[in-house]
């Protein structure tokens, strides 16, 4: 893999070298309401201009480590089994080269073949999901594939007690039902107990996926699917302190931002913000390991 010119901030260094790699995929085929979502990668990276790489809740800088920036993925449009096999075969590439994956999305269905190559390589995989909406159905408009059931079939292969799921605000009755039973550990409404999680999975493999839509629409309203009563970005920031706590922290990704409906810019810059301090996290965390 080649790095790009446009890269994240100071995220620079060649794949060979680095020890954290972002990409960005492109997709956003199944979107059920508002599209956008293939923009998310290079918008993010335009505007990282602006955002320091010192991070003042990390008190580390994104210069102290090697990290590339690969850029968008080259997707077939429109077919998605096509797209989602390039996004798996990519992530593992990145993991057998013994680097750690960042991706950014893209719709949320992106995140099922980076998740599935991750525990490929780590079967004893816990996945943490920050969102708005429970993304458990069986299947959406008619797809079983799509950003509304890519966490039902993440449940597939790494079964029950692995999945942890906060923020949650909208779905289906069926979908609150079935995680009653046991497949999937939700909190309602809020990050509470995220500490807790944190503790209890700080040895064991963690992957963290993030829908942006999990903040309030007042604070990041450039999405498909916004959600009124969501998060601010200072709870996101203390649910990065929990992740600091991990001790394997293996793979995360974000998703969902759209920036064209947000004219202010003010998504995209969150979005920006939020990539500088998952780099660091995942940075910090090879530091341990």
């Amino acid at each position: 893999m080649n790095k790009v010119d446009l890269s994240f901030q100071s995220c620079k260094s060649s794949y060979e070298e680095a020890d954290v790699v972002i990409f960005s995929v492109p997709m956003d085929s199944t979107t059920s309401f508002r599209p956008g979502t293939r923009f998310a990668g290079n918008a993010i990276r335009v505007d990282s201009i602006g955002v320091e790489w010192y991070s003042p809740y990390r008190e580390r800088d994104l210069n102290e480590f090697k990290t590339a920036d690969v850029g968008d993925l080259d997707l077939p449009i429109g077919a998605v089994e096509d797209a989602l096999d390039i996004v798996y075969k990519t992530t593992k590439q990145i993991l057998n080269d013994g680097k750690t994956p960042m991706m950014v999305g893209g719709e949320h269905l992106v995140s099922y073949p980076v998740i599935k190559a991750v525990f490929e390589k780590y079967p004893n995989l816990h996945i943490i999901q920050l969102d708005a909406h429970t993304d458990l159905r069986e299947s959406f408009y008619g797809r079983d594939l799509s950003h509304a059931t890519f966490l039902r079939h993440v449940h597939k292969f790494v079964g029950d007690g692995k999945i942890y799921q906060f923020g949650i605000r909208s779905g289906e009755k069926p979908e609150f039902d079935w995680s009653a039973q046991g497949h999937t550990h939700m909190r309602k409404f809020d990050f509470e107990g995220l500490d807790e999680i944190c503790e209890q999975l700080k040895d064991v493999p963690v992957y963290v996926t993030i829908d942006l839509d999990v903040l309030d629409p007042a604070v990041f309203p450039g999405t498909g699917t916004p959600e009124p009563g969501g998060m601010q970005y200072k709870d996101l920031l203390w649910a990065f302190d929990q992740f600091q706590k991990l001790n394997n922290f293996v793979g995360a990704d974000f998703v969902e931002l759209a920036p064209m409906l947000d004219p202010s810019g003010a998504s995209t810059a969150v979005a920006a913000k939020t990539l500088r301090e998952m780099v660091l996290l995942l940075q910090m965390n090879r530091e341990k390991r």
